[in-house]
């Protein structure tokens, strides 16, 4: 398959005068894919963390030199210099559906019914045509994604009958031409149903012992009308094969909260604790306080997780409460320019904007939570767990410029991704 040429990742050594979160302006120095040093920069100075780089043009962003300890390497490595931008961690796309876009083709009016059921049905009619899913409409969609600072992605991906594995083979094949620097992880998304369309549970075996990081199902009552079948079946598969579940929940109040206690009967029961999330999760802001408090306490101690895409048109999830409870949120930008909906640029910065305007969050403090859940504290969602996702020593190195005054700055206003370094290499 063809897939577009895209930036090769180019390998940083180290990214000078950039202030972490808005803090005192640092040098952070890059070995690999690690940041390795962080120290205050020295203005006026050609300073840097790492022996023998030299400083930025005067006019440019970028100076390269060999590879460190190796001056005759010819692997070329850039030194970046931020001029004094904001420095946050990547941005980590907690729920995305990379291969479903028409992005890059001409604009595609959504004629289907407005119901879960009218928009499968309005894509299944017009994918093949649009040749979705399509290597370059990946490819695009990452791209996209990229330049809105996102270094790390979970992406829900068709399986069904009619297309088999294909749509998983195009995401894969897109993201190798990031050589590894993007993080792509994959859930098998059975979007027609899994119980309801014959041999698509096989499908969902096959995913995973060819390695998706998670399978998938999709409101096992309102899809598939059989709750107890749907989540037997995808968790027993789960326990069998070793992977995740990753699960759409858009059944709403008291019919969701049922299937999420039966979730977590079965998560319990299966040994698949801290292997399971809820995509969705409307009912967790539908059902009153003390139903959600029980659920909450039940899925903080299977280690149970949820990815919210900030929708508008219902209650945001009480992410506090969530966090009271021990469940780990990550946000997420869902389809983009898909034919579910024309809306969505790929920027899940944006996404943590409109949950913290949906949610009031207005004070400094509530902003910056908002943020963390798009960096830092979403990157649960590609398996890092504490320490690993933020501008520390240690950490994975990956980082996103921006010119704002502080995250809460960056937050408010969405401004370009001046330059993004995913694993140690320059995507932007």
């Amino acid at each position: 398959m063809t897939i577009p040429p895209v930036r090769r990742p180019e390998p940083v050594s180290v990214v000078r005068n950039v202030r972490p979160w808005g803090g005192a302006p640092c040098d952070i120095a890059i070995s690999g894919d690690r940041i390795v040093d962080i120290r205050p920069h020295a203005p006026g100075t050609a300073q840097t963390p790492a022996a023998g780089a030299p400083p930025a043009g005067a006019q440019g962003a970028l100076s390269r030199h060999s590879g460190p300890g190796d001056p005759g390497s010819a692997v070329a490595e850039a030194v970046v210099d931020g001029h004094g931008l904001l420095a946050l961690p990547g941005i980590v796309n907690a729920h995305a559906h990379v291969d479903k876009s028409w992005w890059g083709l001409p604009w595609q009016s959504y004629a289907g019914e407005p119901t879960t059921e009218g928009r499968i049905a309005h894509e299944r009619a017009l994918r093949d045509d649009l040749g979705i899913p399509g290597a370059e409409q990946t490819a695009r969609v990452l791209e996209q994604m990229v330049s809105m600072g996102t270094t790390a992605i979970r992406t829900h991906v068709d399986v069904d009958t009619g297309l088999g594995l294909r749509g998983i083979e195009v995401v894969r094949a897109a993201a190798a031409a990031y050589e590894g620097a993007l993080d792509v992880q994959i859930v098998a998304f059975p979007q027609d149903g899994i119980l309801r369309r014959p041999g698509v549970a096989q499908l969902l075996r096959t995913a995973a012992e060819q390695g998706a990081e998670c399978i998938g199902g999709l409101d096992p009552a309102g899809i598939d009308r059989d709750p107890v079948g749907q989540l037997d079946l995808l968790t027993a598969l789960a326990a069998d094969t070793g992977t995740g579940i990753d699960i759409h929940l858009h059944d709403p109040g008291e019919l969701g909260a049922f299937q999420i206690e039966l979730l977590c009967d079965l998560t319990e029961q299966r040994g698949l604790r801290g292997r399971v999330n809820l995509a969705h999760a409307f009912a967790l802001a539908q059902v009153d306080s003390a139903r959600r408090s029980a659920l909450l306490e039940r899925m903080g101690g299977l280690g149970m997780t949820v990815t919210t895409v900030a929708p508008l048109r219902l209650p945001q999830l009480p992410h506090r409460e969530l966090a009271e409870h021990g469940v780990r949120l990550g946000l997420g930008t869902d389809g983009i320019r898909d034919l579910w909906s024309p809306y969505g640029t790929g920027d899940t910065l944006g996404i943590a904007w409109q949950f913290a305007r949906a949610s009031a969050l207005n004070e400094d403090g509530a902003l910056l939570e908002a943020v963390r859940l798009a960096t830092t504290d979403g990157a649960w969602a590609v398996g890092r767990g504490p320490g690993a996702h933020d501008l520390v020593v240690g950490a994975r190195a990956d980082i996103v410029l921006v010119d704002a005054v502080n995250p809460m700055d960056a937050l408010v206003r969405t401004p370009d991704r001046a330059a993004v370094i995913a694993g140690g290499r320059r995507l932007r």
